[in-house]
């Protein structure tokens, strides 16, 4: 039976509503991965701790993140998403409320954890659902789905410098962003979940790609680590390094952010030009362009700006130019995107809390070099991903 075009038209509606809550959920989940970054010096004043010990909080985060994301893999492909988008946006909107209250270290790092928690629950969701909307033309749409997150995380650092200008505290930067997310969790208990998209034999997109899912994995566990730990410790290296103040530190933060969501807008174009692994390789080739200028030129503004930018925009489609290599060669599911959010994870957890332990003892030139070291095993990692396809799949 042909379907008729009011058919076809409420299907494309359809279709556009949940991939445009899917955009505006990111953007509430870039404002909670780049508020961290920029407040994290006022939080170490918050709690009377030094960098070293409330870089743990990026380990909480991490390890809340990881655990999100096992759990929702599972839950995901068992019931409706947006029951489980909903509660991860509540979540995050309550812990932002509460952050900049708490004047203990245990108890923020516990806020941290909830909030990862939540963070990987909608991570894994709106990357799942997002291709079981559009399956193989899911491209230009997942590029889009990571812009949004850019374009939160590029104003959450804006956000913070203006209300530090005005309030000279960090309260009212959190309760902003809690405020905003707010919404966004209410739409989601409006709208109905897309449809459960299951493989065509049992589990066969592990056992049949396991080294190949295994590979994917360690590739996010690297770019997505050092893109955390970049945006995230960006700010104290300015300021270690006497580059920027605070206002310069948090603008140059969210130069990252804002470089980093332009290549991601430019990433929907390029993506129906180029295949995934043509982009994977001009990305991660630029990202190591990018340590190298600001190592080369590590007390000049004009060479860390530059190497910022640049960092940001080399960055911007890796995370969803991997989803969409992953996808064109196994079949995607809640399990699968799971255990890529679980290399993501673990990255974001390790290499922040790694640079955290060095960043006073060795200096803030720890930063450039750690990344720099990162993104070129992940350049070699890519190129035996590719000998794997070639030789024992393709």
């Amino acid at each position: 039976m042909t379907p008729s075009k009011e058919m076809v038209h409420n299907d494309m509606r359809s279709r556009l509503i949940k991939t445009f809550s899917y955009y505006v959920s990111y953007i509430a989940l870039g404002f909670v991965m780049g508020v961290i970054g920029p407040t994290l010096p006022r939080l170490a004043e918050q709690t009377a701790t030094r960098l070293s010990e409330i870089s743990f909080l990026f380990t909480a985060h991490a390890l809340g993140y990881l655990f999100g994301s096992l759990m929702s893999g599972y839950l995901y492909d068992k019931t409706k998403g947006h029951p489980i988008i909903a509660a991860s946006l509540f979540i995050m909107s309550a812990v932002l409320l509460l952050i900049p209250l708490v004047p203990w270290l245990w108890v923020l790092l516990c806020l941290l954890f909830f909030l990862g928690i939540a963070e990987g629950w909608l991570d894994v969701g709106g990357n799942t659902l997002l291709v079981w909307v559009h399956g193989e033309k899911v491209g230009p749409f997942m590029n889009g789905l990571h812009f949004f997150f850019g374009l939160g995380a590029f104003l959450a650092p804006i956000i913070v410098a203006r209300t530090v200008m005005l309030s000279d505290d960090i309260n009212w930067a959190y309760w902003t962003l809690a405020i905003a997310v707010f919404p966004v969790f209410l739409v989601f208990t409006m709208l109905r979940s897309p449809t459960i998209q299951k493989p065509p034999h049992r589990d066969e997109s592990l056992t049949s790609n396991v080294v190949l899912v295994i590979l994917i994995s360690i590739f996010f566990f690297l770019h997505v680590g050092s893109e955390l730990s970049f945006g995230g410790w960006i700010y104290s290296y300015a300021l270690h390094m006497g580059i920027a103040r605070e206002a310069g530190a948090a603008y140059l933060t969210s130069a990252f952010w804002g470089s980093l969501t332009l290549g991601r807008l430019l990433g929907i174009l390029i993506s129906l030009k180029l295949k995934p692994r043509t982009m994977l390789i001009i990305d991660v080739t630029g990202s190591i362009a990018a340590c190298i200028v600001i190592l080369a030129g590590s007390r000049s503004p004009a060479a860390v700006w530059v190497g910022t930018v640049l960092m940001g925009l080399s960055i911007a489609s890796l995370f969803p130019t991997s989803i969409n290599f992953a996808e064109r060669n196994m079949h995607i599911t809640g399990k699968v995107t799971s255990c890529f959010l679980v290399g993501s994870s673990v990255g974001s957890m390790f290499f922040p809390w790694f640079i955290g332990q060095f960043f006073e003892s060795f200096g803030p030139i720890v930063l450039p070099i750690v990344n720099l070291s990162s993104f070129t095993a992940a350049l070699l990692l890519l190129w035996g991903t590719f000998f794997y396809l070639s030789r024992y799949v393709e």
